[in-house]
């Protein structure tokens, strides 16, 4: 008999690589980037991994992040296009959700040296 139980994903923030990072079976299956901004964490990039594609982990992933940022006293802004669909849906995160501005992308690409 085999054993059908889904593992249940942990989702862990990485700060030296700027990510959060979700994990099945102890196997990486997929990030959100961010980087911080005084008290902002602006969120830019959002993958899984094909092998875990279909499994609502980007959803898992995204709200345990965004909760991390309100358990540590931060904003939120958006730049992902997946974190921006998610705030859509989501709206207990308005309040700590600041909007994605000219400045903050002119910051944010130099930041990541774009």
């Amino acid at each position: 008999m085999s054993d059908q139980t889904a593992a249940t994903p942990v989702v862990r923030r990485v700060d030296a690589r700027h990510r959060y990072e979700i994990l099945v079976d102890g196997e990486h299956a997929g990030l959100t980037a961010y980087r911080d901004r005084e008290d902002q964490r602006v969120f830019f990039h959002t993958e899984i991994d094909d092998a875990h594609s279909g499994q609502g982990l980007a959803a898992i992933l995204v709200a345990q992040a965004l909760t991390d940022v309100r358990a540590c006293g931060m904003r939120i802004v958006p730049v992902c296009p997946y974190v921006a669909k998610f705030l859509t849906r989501h709206q207990e995160f308005a309040d700590i959700t600041d909007p994605v501005t000219p400045e903050v992308l002119t910051w944010l690409d130099a930041r990541l040296g774009r």
